[in-house]
């Protein structure tokens, strides 16, 4: 989770018409989690979901709604202007499409400001930015560029002085001599060309995602910023881009527009949403009984505006709440505004105690028996991607379940097996000593009206003399000791599976997975320098229903 360090003094000026002790007593109930105090100092952890709350100026506006003092949702006030304009030249689509940006004028900015800004810049990079892959942002000296400017591209020869240097060095050197650059230099893949910003007077103003020029570095001095935000997705670029606006906005600076054209791009909106929930979910989801001036008067507490239509309550979301995504997100809302600390628990009517999941218990035993015969347990996430879980493996997509609006770019499938995750884990242990055997039992997913859920049990063996007799062995002793269970197998055709090296494991005459030798096609996608052999069985279809 990522940490903030604030001063309590600096915070209470920025809260107003409170004290240090009702800021420090409210700060868990904002969500946020005190990880250490020393004297005016404290270090605060906040999750990753909230990146407004990476700043001071963030945190007081949470906290001047849960203490009533500003409530309602916080207002962009952005004025039109026709003096500022980026556009966005043909073939910068192929490299980073999407550029967006505002102009924030006439705010102070001290040492403690400016090492605010770079903390949020920083972690709205690792966070929504995805280490600066999905998105990156530039903030600048306004008053060191000449407008109007254009988002273009140039090739690795292009030389200007970067940041926190005096001398003018090649592309081609920031990526090769820079800390940063080697960093994220990977970002721009093989290109001959680099994605610029450059203002009239042809001076280099931002290279993105990498860093920006020396010339619009932000000072004490500074009185008013340019902040460009670049990437390869035009809502993730705004998503970011309001978030920075609305600390912006806080810390004093009036904000202006940037009319943005070009190669599909456009000025941003940074445009309120509604979205509607019934009093009903809320209240029984909390276990209240609220009335609607009370839900609405919580909602505003959490700096959100709201106003109610019969029994439903219609909210308004500024632009950088796009952690709200459904009516359960507004209930923690109302939660939150309505303290939790206001909150009183009970006991559960039922009368039952509780115990483990006799499936649990079995799973459990298979577990144990596994690493009793030196296998080690793996675990690893149901969410994969497409090129482990399909293109590694040459398994067939037709049956692909992708989430849709996922945050993360690579994990972005349901499994609907576990031997290729397990491959993977092989193919980062590679300069690890062999043998290596792993195994893994957890939950695969397959459509069916919408989606059905099973648990699977997969394990590999990798070393030079890793054989089918082996595989088989070891599945047959795992199921025999841990449920008194017998398989049979019969020669089968897998496109995992080497051909005559590949069998259906068969229980109760029913077919219920597949073991063999993985094919050496698959092996060399994934650099593994020796033999591997493998099995994948349906749990849900046999030991989980057989045993008694």
């Amino acid at each position: 989770m990522p940490v903030v360090e604030l001063s309590y003094t600096r915070l209470q000026k920025l809260v107003g018409k409170t004290t240090i002790k009702q800021i420090s007593d409210s700060l868990p109930f904002l969500g946020l989690d005190i990880e250490s105090e020393d004297k005016d100092l404290v270090r605060i952890e906040y999750s990753p979901n909230r990146p407004d709350y990476s700043t001071d100026f963030g945190i007081a506006l949470g906290l001047q709604g849960l203490l009533g003092i500003k409530t309602g949702a916080v207002k962009l006030k952005i004025k039109k202007s026709a003096k500022y304009s980026l556009s966005a030249k043909p073939g910068i689509e192929k490299i980073r499409p999407f550029v967006t940006g505002i102009v924030a004028k006439n705010g102070k900015i001290d040492d403690k400001t400016i090492k605010q800004l770079m903390t949020m810049q920083e972690d709205l990079h690792f966070g929504i930015g995805r280490k600066r892959k999905k998105s990156s942002i530039g903030i600048h000296d306004l008053d060191k560029i000449t407008f109007p400017l254009v988002y273009t591209t140039a090739n690795r020869n292009h030389q200007f002085i970067p940041l926190n240097s005096e001398k003018e060095i090649s592309i081609s050197e920031i990526l090769t001599n820079t800390e940063v650059g080697k960093n994220y230099g990977s970002l721009l893949g093989q290109s001959s060309q680099v994605p610029l910003i450059l203002d009239a007077n042809q001076k280099t103003v931002s290279f993105p995602p990498i860093i920006n020029a020396a010339i619009t570095t932000v000072t004490t001095r500074t009185k008013n910023l340019f902040v460009e935000v670049t990437g390869i997705n035009k809502e993730d670029a705004e998503d970011m881009l309001s978030v920075i606006a609305t600390i912006l906005q806080s810390a004093g600076f009036t904000l202006e527009s940037i009319k943005i054209s070009g190669a599909k791009n456009s000025s941003p909106k940074l445009e309120e949403k509604k979205m509607t929930v019934n009093s009903s979910l809320i209240n029984q989801t909390l276990g209240l009984n609220l009335s609607t001036s009370k839900i609405i008067s919580s909602l505003k507490k959490s700096r959100l505006d709201a106003s109610s239509k019969g029994t439903n309550i219609i909210c308004t979301i500024p632009a950088f709440r796009f952690d709200i995504f459904g009516p359960m997100d507004l209930v923690e809302e109302v939660a939150l505004g309505y303290g939790i600390q206001n909150l009183e628990p009970s006991l559960s009517p039922s009368q039952t105690i509780g115990n483990t999941n006799p499936v649990s218990l079995q799973l459990k035993s298979l577990d144990q028996t596994m690493i009793g015969l030196g296998y080690l347990e793996a675990l690893n996430s149901s969410l994969t991607s497409k090129r482990v879980l399909y293109d590694m493996t040459n398994r067939d997509t037709s049956k692909i379940i992708s989430v849709l609006n996922s945050k993360s770019l690579e994990h972005t499938i349901l499994r609907d097996s576990i031997l290729p995750g397990l491959l993977e884990n092989l193919s980062r242990n590679i300069h690890e000593s062999y043998p290596q055997k792993m195994f893994e039992t957890g939950t695969v997913f397959s459509i069916d009206n919408p989606l059905s859920e099973k648990f699977s049990f997969s394990g590999i063996s990798a070393h030079k003399d890793a054989n089918f007799t082996e595989i088989k062995s070891i599945l047959q002793s795992a199921l025999k000791t841990g449920f008194g269970i017998k398989i049979e197998t019969k020669t089968a055709t897998n496109p995992t599976f080497e051909d005559g090296h590949c069998a259906t494991i068969i229980l109760n005459g029913k077919s219920v997975g597949v073991m063999g030798k993985i094919r050496s096609t698959i092996i060399e996608n994934y650099k593994i320098r020796v033999p591997v052999m493998g099995f994948e069985m349906s749990l849900s279809e046999s030991i989980l229903k057989t045993k008694n």
